[in-house]
């Protein structure tokens, strides 16, 4: 048995099918698959660490998190992002400080906020309760209870009142929810970015009005929902 697993490990690494086949092969194995793939991540590459996180998440086995916490030092940004994920969806002891470290890092190497290795880490953090996102109290009373987001109708009101209390808008998505399910939906293409070495009120303004712009183009209607991501100042700039 163990060196069928070794084998299916190995096999992460290849053509999408086998790849594919190998990891609901690795699931269905379930705990007892978790050492192989764990000895096996050194010498699998960046796909195969990301299957193998796919893996890992699926199966649920706490044991994978120290190599979980390992794979947060990889030389690749979506292997480094999707093992955050990983170890808070998994709720794995003690990533917070390590979470911490590889969000330092992303600030450190000048690593834009908005890209999704950070935002991957702020939720993770967030998930694990390391993260207090503002919420300030308009914005919380708009939000329809177990709701994905806010209702498109209020996103100017929302723009408006988490700039006024100093939160930068990253970006926001749409979504349209009916009685077949929850569906994405294409919001306007402004593709605006901002200068990450502005002062934090310029970069407060500059959002609320890129976000604006927006609001005037987003989709319309009551089951359109837009879901806007945003960040504090603390976000910027994380303790050393």
């Amino acid at each position: 048995m163990t060196s069928h697993i070794e084998t299916l490990v190995q096999q992460l690494d290849a053509k999408a099918d086998e790849s594919y086949d190998a990891r609901a092969e690795l699931i269905r194995l379930g705990a007892d698959a978790v050492p192989a793939i764990v000895d096996g991540l050194p010498s699998l590459s960046g796909f195969g660490r990301l299957t193998a996180i796919e893996v890992f998440e699926e199966v649920g086995d706490p044991r994978c998190g120290p190599a979980l916490i390992g794979l947060l030092d990889s030389d690749n940004p979506t292997v480094r992002e999707w093992a955050a994920m990983a170890l808070a969806s998994l709720k794995i002891d003690g990533a917070v400080e390590p979470l911490r470290r590889a969000y330092l890092a992303c600030w450190q190497q000048a690593i834009p906020p908005d890209w999704s290795e950070p935002v991957g880490i702020r939720w993770a953090l967030t998930e694990l309760g390391a993260r207090t996102p503002v919420v300030p109290p308009l914005t919380a009373r708009l939000r329809p209870t177990d709701a994905l987001g806010w209702p498109s109708a209020d996103f100017t009101e929302i723009i408006n009142d988490l700039a006024d209390h100093a939160q930068v808008i990253l970006y926001s998505q749409f979504w349209r929810v009916d009685a077949s399910g929850m569906y994405g939906v294409p919001g306007p293409d402004l593709a605006w970015e901002l200068d990450w070495t502005a002062p934090w009120e310029h970069l407060v303004e500059e959002s609320r009005t890129w976000s604006l712009l927006e609001a005037a183009q987003a989709p319309t209607g009551p089951s359109i929902f837009v879901a806007p991501t945003w960040i504090d100042r603390t976000d910027l700039c994380p303790e050393t």
